[in-house]
């Protein structure tokens, strides 16, 4: 079987994202031009969101997310990355996976790369380390928020159409605070948010049991 040409897998990947985020219910636009940094606008109820496509191979624990560009000019190459200011988010899809993931602009402008990971690191580090279960794209509540610090969540729609992979998600109090509702709806869909303190963990968010039914 040949390999497949940038082109070919960029194309694989705004299809699979397309049909990810239909499936999540969420209403999804092409633009009619191009000239613009993103490839598909996400309809999320009062929002309009730019979201930028991307491939994102797996590599053993880790999805590993390249965001920087290049390309070449008549001054030689030029490298750029995203900011607030053209897109609200990175899509990407994982070929190895066959599963999508949403990151807000806010957690990644400026980075060239972002690894994702699938299990916590083999050494027990937790600063500094991204979880992949946070940003499955169907994690409705990611997508409602701006990076103009409104950070509102968005109705009653499922936090996510993928199940959890059951692994801890660790953020720090200043994330968690500056994000509550996000991950009180990550924590409702089954996934422990552990909220850790200049490196020690303080609070850990979990579903909450349903209260048993009383007898009649």
């Amino acid at each position: 079987m040949r390999e497949l040409t940038p082109t070919e897998k960029g194309a694989i990947a705004e299809a699979k994202i397309y049909a990810a985020a239909v499936e999540a219910g969420i209403v999804v636009a092409r633009p009619l031009t191009e000239g613009r940094r993103y490839d598909l606008i996400f309809d999320v109820g009062p929002q309009l969101l730019r979201v930028q496509c991307k491939t994102a191979p797996r590599h053993g624990d880790v999805i590993a997310l390249r965001i920087a560009t290049s390309r070449c000019t008549p001054s030689g190459y030029v490298r750029t990355t995203y900011a607030a200011t053209e897109v609200d988010g990175i899509a990407a899809y994982c070929p190895e996976l066959d599963e999508c993931f949403y990151v807000p602009i806010e957690d990644l402008a400026g980075r060239a790369f972002l690894h994702l990971r699938l299990a916590p690191a083999r050494n027990g580090q937790r600063a500094g380390v991204t979880m992949a279960a946070q940003y499955r794209l169907g994690a409705v509540a990611q997508l409602g928020e701006r990076v103009t610090g409104s950070h509102e969540v968005v109705g009653s729609s499922p936090i996510s159409s993928t199940p959890s992979s059951g692994a801890d998600v660790v953020v720090g109090a200043h994330a968690f605070r500056e994000r509550f509702g996000y991950w009180m709806q990550l924590a409702a869909a089954g996934t422990d948010v552990v909220v850790s303190r200049h490196g020690t963990t303080r609070v850990r968010l979990t579903q909450a049991t349903p209260p048993a039914e009383k007898a009649v």
